[in-house]
């Protein structure tokens, strides 16, 4: 008899990252692909002059935060990218917490990455070809002061 696999752990297999949802200052947008959920720790080399080892030490620095690319499809009427960047005026723009969630089969949360302050600084229109056959992408990239990341 066949294996059905329904017996098997549900940690056995990794998550598929296809089935997500962002929601940004609490409205969900459909968004067709997220980049950019990354943060790193700047080096600090430094070598005191009696020390006897002759090659520097590496110390952790400050967090630097990436910046996130959504992309989406381009709909009749959709301006939300646009407005929001329009927002920006002499250094005041509105600032929304951004979270991207990954979810399971059911549709339930199991990742969960939150962007704090997050605001346009980039917007990139589609490409227009008149032999093309693809669907207009427009993409949007935001700048964040803050990145945190939960498990459920």
């Amino acid at each position: 008899m066949a294996d059905d696999g329904s017996k098997q752990s549900a940690n056995v297999w990794p998550l598929p990252k296809f089935y997500f949802k962002v929601e940004w200052d609490k409205n969900e947008m459909s968004f067709q692909e997220v980049s950019g959920l990354d943060v790193q720790s700047e080096e600090i080399k430094y070598r005191h002059g009696n020390s006897p080892v002759f090659s520097v030490i590496k110390m952790p620095g400050m967090k630097k935060y990436g910046n996130i690319t959504m992309k989406k499809g381009v709909f009749k009427g959709d301006n939300k990218f646009w407005d929001w960047l329009n927002q920006i005026k002499l250094n005041t723009i509105k600032r929304v917490p951004v979270t991207i969630s990954l979810l399971d089969e059911e549709g339930k949360a199991t990742m969960v990455w939150t962007l704090n302050n997050a605001w346009p600084t980039k917007i990139s229109s589609t490409d227009l070809k008149s032999e093309g056959n693809e669907v207009a992408i427009e993409s949007i990239e935001i700048v964040h002061e803050g990145l945190t990341i939960a498990n459920k």
